[in-house]
C-alpha cells in the first residue's frame, strides 16, 4: 500500500531517522525530533487500521505499566527497609517505566489536539528516547550488580555501596538526557545519521554485549565448586534474572535499534515497509514497561511474598464482618482471636530484605 502524504501541518518525513535522504530541501533544516513526531500522522494516513490497533496496544501498555510499576514503587519504597544497590537501580527502573507509560497520553493529546505543534511534540519524543535508553542502562546496572554480588562478593564490596549506586543512577539520567537532547535537537542530514548510530552503539549495543558477557560468565561460574556454599537457589535466581533481562533486550529493544541501523545502511528501503516496521518497533520498545516487573521478582528475595501479603491483607479486610461477638475477657488475661473474623491486620512494614 503506498504511503499517503500527511494531511496536517506536519511535513512529510521518512520513518528512518538516520536516512541520508533528509539532506534535501526544508527537511534538512528541521530538527530530528520534529521528523519523528510526524510519523504518527503518516501512519494514520497510510494505514489507519494498523494505527488504531497500535493505539489500542499503547493504551493497554499504559494501564498495565501504571499499575505494575506503581505497585513496585510502593513495595520498594514503603515495604522494603533495606537499601542496597539492586533496590536503588530497581527504583530508578520503575520510575523510567512509569514515565514511558505517562508519555503515551501525551502522544494521544498531541495527535488529536495539537497536530503540527513542535513544542507540544517535543516532550513525548524526548521522553520516549530518554526513558528507553535509561531503562536499558538501569537493566544493565542491575545485571552487573547481581553478577558482582554472586561471583565476586568480596572484591566488589567497595563498588556495591548505596552511595555508588545513587551516583551511578544520577550519571545515567544526566548522560542519557544530555546525549538525547543533543541528538534530537540537530538538523536532519548526514550528521544526525552518525549521531543516531553512535547513540545506538553506546546506549544499546554495548549494554547488550555486556549483558551477554556477564550471562556467559555467570553460567560458567555456577559450574565451579567454589560457589556451592552460596546456595543453589540464589545462584539459579541470578541466572534467571540475567536471562530475563536478555529476553527483554531481544524482544523490546532490538527491533527498534535494528531498524535504525538498517535504514542507515540501506536508505532505499520502501517507505511504507519502513514506516510500518518503525511503529511496530516503537510499540515493542514500550512493552518493556510491562515486562520489567518480572525482573523485580528476582532482585529481592521477598518481593513476590510482599505483594501476595498486600493482596491477602486487603482481601481479609474486605471479608472481615462489620461487627463481631464480644469475647468475654477475664481480668489479666490476654486477647483472643475471634473465629471467623479473618487474620489479624498487618500493621508493620514487611521486612523481606533484598539479597546482598
Amino acid at each position: 500500500m503506498p504511503s499517503a502524504a500527511p494531511t496536517g501541518p506536519w511535513p512529510a518525513a521518512a520513518p528512518n531517522a538516520t536516512a541520508g535522504a533528509w539532506t534535501n530541501g526544508s527537511t534538512a533544516e528541521m530538527p530530528l525530533f520534529q521528523l519523528f513526531a510526524a510519523l504518527d500522522e503518516e501512519l494514520h494516513a497510510a494505514f489507519p487500521r494498523l494505527w488504531l490497533a497500535l493505539m489500542v496496544a499503547h493504551g493497554v501498555i499504559f494501564l498495565a505499566g501504571l499499575v505494575l510499576n506503581g505497585l513496585a514503587l510502593y513495595v520498594f519504597c514503603c515495604r522494603t527497609r533495606a537499601s542496597t544497590p539492586s533496590v536503588t537501580y530497581t527504583i530508578n527502573l520503575a520510575v523510567t517505566d512509569l514515565l514511558v507509560g505517562l508519555s503515551l497520553p501525551t502522544r494521544f493529546a498531541v495527535f488529536y489536539g495539537a497536530q503540527g505543534c513542535v513544542r507540544c511534540a517535543f516532550p513525548h519524543v524526548f521522553g520516549y528516547f530518554l526513558n528507553m535508553h535509561c531503562s536499558i542502562l538501569f537493566l544493565t546496572c542491575i545485571c552487573v550488580d547481581r553478577y558482582l554480588a554472586i561471583v565476586q562478593p568480596d572484591g566488589a564490596r567497595r563498588w556495591r555501596q548505596p552511595a555508588c549506586a545513587r551516583a551511578a543512577c544520577a550519571a545515567v539520567w544526566l548522560a542519557v538526557g544530555a546525549v538525547t537532547l543533543a541528538v534530537l535537537g540537530t538538523a536532519a542530514g548526514p550528521r544526525p545519521c552518525c549521531r543516531m548510530l553512535a547513540l545506538t552503539v553506546l546506549a544499546f549495543l554495548l549494554p547488550l554485549l555486556v549483558l551477554g558477557a556477564f550471562t556467559g560468565r555467570m553460567v560458567c561460574a555456577l559450574s565451579r565448586p567454589g560457589l556451592l556454599s552460596q546456595g543453589r537457589r540464589r545462584r539459579v535466581r541470578a541466572v534467571q534474572l540475567l536471562l530475563t533481562v536478555l529476553i527483554i533486550f531481544l524482544v523490546c529493544f532490538t527491533p527498534f535499534h535494528a531498524h535504525q541501523v538498517a535504514v542507515a545502511l540501506w536508505p532505499g528501503v520502501p517507505h511504507p515497509t519502513s514506516l510500518v516496521v518503525y511503529h511496530v518497533a516503537v510499540t515493542l520498545s514500550s512493552l518493556n514497561s510491562c515486562m520489567d516487573p518480572i525482573v523485580y521478582c528476582f532482585v529481592t528475595s521477598g518481593f513476590q511474598a510482599t505483594v501476595r501479603g498486600l493482596f491477602h491483607q486487603r482481601q481479609a479486610a474486605q471479608l472481615e464482618p462489620c461487627s463481631v461477638d464480644v469475647v468475654s475477657m477475664r481480668k489479666g488475661s490476654g486477647s483472643r482471636h475471634v473465629p471467623g473474623a479473618g487474620p489479624p491486620a498487618l500493621t508493620h512494614p514487611v521486612t523481606n530484605g533484598p539479597e546482598p
